[in-house]
């Protein structure tokens, strides 16, 4: 169980945590498609095709491998090599990409995560530490956080002990002061125990826990994390 004595400050993941992030993918997806149907018809045709419009994110992910942990270069790309492929031009991509990833931050908190929220940054201090390329300045959670560390950003990924050990630099905090809560089992709870944090599972799905080492406090929601760290 937590050491609330020990705990300065809390670490949060996004996607998955603090809302679904399936769902927000698909409206950019349909965003995006209608900007193309506009500006490069052709793309929007073959991209219409989601077998192609998957074989060339796998082809672009593979020829990229050293920028896994950078997904808005890897969707940039994608849409680069999607145009050039419908002989339309490469130059689009950079506004393309932008036309998504704006509405890749319309995000959807789960219920009650504002509320919450609201309940943790009156005590700690919050920073967003995700693998993915959501900004959490440009989402509803916004307001409540200090700082932000992405793996797109930082150069790794979790569960790399030093992307979270940036994040407590951040707050000019030993690792050991701050509390990671996330939706992943391996990349941010396993990866915040090896880095040395206290963790916290935000298991929404019922999961089992799949490691060998103790499971962790471990909540259904963020509002349920409230209850144990502010009683």
């Amino acid at each position: 169980m937590l050491n609330l004595s020990k705990i300065q400050a809390i670490t949060l993941d996004l996607d998955d945590t603090l809302w679904p992030v399936w769902p927000t993918i698909a409206r950019a997806e349909v965003v995006l498609h209608d900007w193309l149907e506009v500006h490069a018809p052709q793309t929007a045709q073959l991209c219409s095709d989601a077998e192609v419009k998957k074989r060339i994110r796998t082809e672009v992910n593979q020829r990229h491998a050293d920028k896994a942990h950078d997904l808005s270069f890897l969707r940039r790309e994608s849409i680069r090599e999607s145009l050039i492929r419908a002989g339309e031009s490469a130059y689009l991509a950079d506004e393309a990409f932008e036309v998504f990833f704006a509405e890749r931050q319309n995000v959807t908190l789960y219920d009650g995560v504002e509320q919450a929220l609201e309940r943790l940054a009156a005590r700690y201090p919050l920073v967003g530490l995700s693998n993915g390329n959501a900004d959490v300045f440009r989402t509803a959670a916004g307001p409540y956080f200090k700082a932000s560390v992405s793996a797109r950003l930082f150069g790794v990924a979790k569960p790399d002990p030093r992307i979270f050990h940036a994040a407590a630099a951040q707050l000019s905090l030993a690792a050991e002061a701050v509390l990671h809560v996330g939706d992943d089992a391996t990349t941010d709870v396993l990866g915040a125990m090896n880095a040395g944090m206290q963790t916290a599972w935000v298991n929404t799905q019922g999961h089992d826990w799949p490691h060998e080492v103790a499971q962790p406090l471990t909540v259904s929601h963020l509002a349920e994390l409230c209850d144990h760290l502010l009683a």
